[in-house]
């Protein structure tokens, strides 16, 4: 695979200063330096240079040679990787890592260098339109477990507003309360929206995490057509990954928001009348949403608008807030990494003395919620439509 100049340009401009290696969480929770943008970057220039056509003749002639078994351990470490950004917000050059990142994921996805994982990313994807490989047309049967069911659904021919749910909420428990609880949050304020149902299928991010960029085409043209189809002129994500696909990836035809953005104008036009709630918490920030969106103060704003609510922030907090660990399809390549992260995360919660930590992102709510629960550490975890749900005034 050929990098584009100014990512040739960028890797040469590294350095070498070894900030990204203080703050990345994978090196953090693993002690292993392998695992760090510095590493990644000044072994991929090796590699790159032992594949060039001209000075990979000399290194052959010199004994020096690309095995396919050094590629692949190359390639097992760029997909240990939350893809929080922490590395590109701490780069004194500028370097765009993160986007960097993927790339150097789809040379080695198309290179045969990756985690086998990554394959059954793509293939349940093309069979199933979900990561997890479940029936699709069950992505919104959460609504079934909803105390008051309306006999639509919420699932209209025509809506101002699609309510895109994203995977992870879709299908698995503990992180359907989230959209359960927005669900309920948008109908009681009034607002004009529908869900897809089946007709959602996968963002396509995990593809592009995977590497596999190409592989999204499909899934992107067929969700701008299922909202095409609703006459919507809006859609909301509760999922920060979503987003960003749709923000970064998407053709601009209709308006996006994150649902903070939204809850916030709700608060601010006095649709959504919030009683009190005695709680301190605190808020982490995801990594998606925040370093990638800048999406910073919507949400303290909802916390802070909430009688009662006592917000105590985290020693690193906004853009230098410390990844969950569910990011980058960590969870799927490598489990107990994305774990020891997670448990790293959830002591710098324990550290303000919070009842409750309070975030936008229903991955961020499942990978945190995951570790307290096998743990047994008195915390609460919740997603910030789970936090304005429990205090919406009946």
């Amino acid at each position: 695979m050929r990098y584009r100049a100014g990512e040739l340009i960028a890797m040469e401009a590294c350095t070498g200063c070894s900030l990204c290696v203080d703050v990345c969480p994978a090196v953090s929770a693993s002690r292993d330096g392998f695992l760090s943008g510095y590493y990644r970057i000044t072994e991929l220039k090796r590699i790159n240079r032992l594949r060039s056509a001209l000075l990979g003749c000399l290194n052959r002639m010199l004994g020096k040679t690309l095995s396919p078994e050094r590629l692949r351990e190359y390639g097992e470490t760029v997909f240990r990787c939350t893809l929080c950004g922490r590395c590109q917000e701490v780069c004194p050059v500028g370097i765009g890592l993160r986007d960097l990142w993927l790339t150097v994921r789809s040379d080695m996805a198309h290179s045969d260098a990756c985690p086998e994982k990554v394959f059954t990313i793509r293939d349940n994807l093309r069979e199933s339109h979900n990561v997890f490989a479940e029936d699709n047309e069950e992505r919104a049967d959460w609504v079934d477990l909803l105390r008051e069911r309306p006999a639509h659904g919420f699932i209209r021919d025509h809506a101002g507003i699609v309510y895109f749910t994203g995977c992870v909420a879709s299908y698995f428990p503990m992180a359907q309360k989230i959209p359960m609880a927005l669900a309920e949050i948008l109908d009681h304020a009034g607002v004009d929206f529908t869900l897809l149902g089946e007709d959602e299928w996968c963002c396509g991010f995990p593809l592009f995490g995977a590497g596999l960029f190409d592989e999204a085409a499909e899934s992107i043209a067929h969700n701008i057509d299922a909202v095409k189809r609703r006459g919507a002129r809006q859609v909301i994500f509760a999922c920060p990954t979503c987003y960003q696909m749709w923000r970064e990836h998407y053709p601009h035809v209709v308006q996006i928001k994150h649902v903070t953005e939204f809850l916030v104008e709700l608060l601010r036009d006095g649709r959504l009348p919030l009683a009190e709630l005695p709680m301190t918490v605190t808020y982490h920030d995801p990594c998606d949403l925040g370093r990638g969106a800048r999406i910073f103060d919507e949400p303290r704003e909802i916390i802070r608008a909430i009688p009662g609510v006592e917000l105590v922030e985290l020693p690193r907090n906004r853009e230098n807030c410390q990844c969950c660990g569910g990011g980058g399809n960590l969870e799927m390549i490598d489990p107990e990494l994305s774990a020891k992260i997670a448990g790293e995360k959830i002591d710098e919660v324990l550290s303000t003395g919070a009842g409750a930590v309070i975030t936008s992102c229903q991955q961020c709510v499942r990978t945190m919620n995951t570790y307290v629960r096998r743990n047994k550490i008195q915390l609460e975890v919740l997603d910030i439509a789970e936090l304005v749900h429990r205090a919406m005034k009946r």
